[in-house]
């Protein structure tokens, strides 16, 4: 029997807690083992508080991070919070800070402004309600808290992310929009798309280059350095989509990237010809034949018929047949029609990646 994937808690859900707790000892001068916080996802959860620490002004702890059974770089993170009085004030008033690993937003686009402390607004929300809870608990009114949230090794596991091609500087950002983490779900994936893609346009690229993995984007950069596009080309222009591909492309559509560049190897770029919405999806033996078909009605020659027939993958016809322009072409405006159909008015330019990491 088939066991269900166990769900968890994002890195937002993580730094309320710690917050709560390290308030509750703070205000309260006594110990704490755990700490329930509401989820936005209208739930409740409980969480243990791990290096509780306190004196009269100020108190810490941690939550390690639980991502559940999804492949998460933050799962185990000690997610702290250091919850510290400044001053009494007219008026209640919470200043949340990032510390040690955490990343800094550094370029235009995403849900925080350059300058800031990569704290998302729910995550930062959630953070203010679970503090507030506390003082309202405990009747205090009219002091002034500092709140700083921090990963210690935050910036080690910031660089086997995204975060630095999306300007974000020196550690993890704080996230969660529900406050818990679904396994193996695609929603981080298509997030980073919509957040990579909000980046450039807000730094002013012309087009995008969306790539199915990392081979393929070295390949593109190689090729835009030896042969210069027509419109100059950042680090922001570079989009991992993966095997999102019409996801992004809408995405594209919606942010007034009509002329998308994708590129991929050929395998990806046929599965994408036979309309596939997500290149990870549908079983290889099927696009051969489709492949196949096209290729007899296209009346390429027969010995490339026959490879492809026999054929038990497409990198093996991308290789037997030297990547055949005639071939190539006729998968790649294959490629270009069914992005329209994910996407209308999108004018897709496939570019091909060898295999020894230059473009066919």
């Amino acid at each position: 029997m088939k066991r269900e994937l166990r769900s968890g808690y994002t890195t937002g859900t993580c730094a309320a807690a710690a917050a709560k707790g390290a308030a509750l000892m703070l205000v309260g001068q006594a110990p704490l083992s755990e700490v329930t916080i509401d989820l936005p996802a209208g739930i409740s959860a409980t969480f243990l508080l791990n290096g509780q620490s306190f004196s009269a002004n100020e108190a810490s702890c941690f939550v390690a991070k639980d991502a559940g059974d999804d492949p998460d770089i933050t799962n185990g993170a000690e997610v702290w919070a250091t919850v510290a009085e400044h001053h009494q004030s007219s008026e209640r008033e919470l200043l949340i800070e990032g510390g040690k690993g955490i990343g800094k937003v550094t370029k235009p686009g995403l849900a925080i402004p350059p300058g800031e402390w990569a704290i998302n607004p729910v995550p930062r929300l959630m953070i203010e309600q679970a503090v507030g809870s506390v003082l309202t608990e405990f009747k205090i009114q009219s002091s002034k808290f500092k709140i700083v949230i921090s990963i210690p090794d935050g910036d080690e596991r910031a660089k086997k992310t995204l975060n630095a091609r999306l300007g974000i500087i020196g550690g993890l950002s704080i996230l969660g929009t529900t406050g818990i983490v679904r396994p193996i779900s695609t929603k981080a994936w298509t997030d980073t798309i919509d957040a990579a893609l909000d980046v450039a346009k807000a730094c002013g690229c012309k087009t995008v280059i969306l790539s199915t993995g990392r081979s393929s984007e070295i390949a593109a950069q190689k090729n835009y350095t030896i042969h210069p596009s027509p419109f100059t080309l950042s680090d922001e222009a570079y989009i991992m989509m993966g095997d999102h591909v019409a996801y992004a492309l809408l995405s594209c559509m919606k942010r007034g990237f009509s002329r998308p560049i994708i590129a991929c190897q050929f395998a990806k770029l046929l599965k994408i010809a036979c309309g596939h919405e997500n290149t990870h999806a549908a079983a290889s033996e099927l696009d051969l034949a489709v492949l196949l078909e096209w290729a007899e009605t296209a009346h390429i020659p027969p010995e490339y018929l026959a490879i492809i027939s026999h054929a038990n993958t497409a990198r093996e016809i991308a290789v037997a047949t030297d990547f055949n322009k005639e071939l190539m072409k006729l998968v790649a405006d294959r490629a270009t029609q069914a992005a329209a159909k994910h996407a209308p008015g999108i004018l897709l330019q496939p570019l091909l990646c060898r295999y020894d990491g230059n473009i066919a």
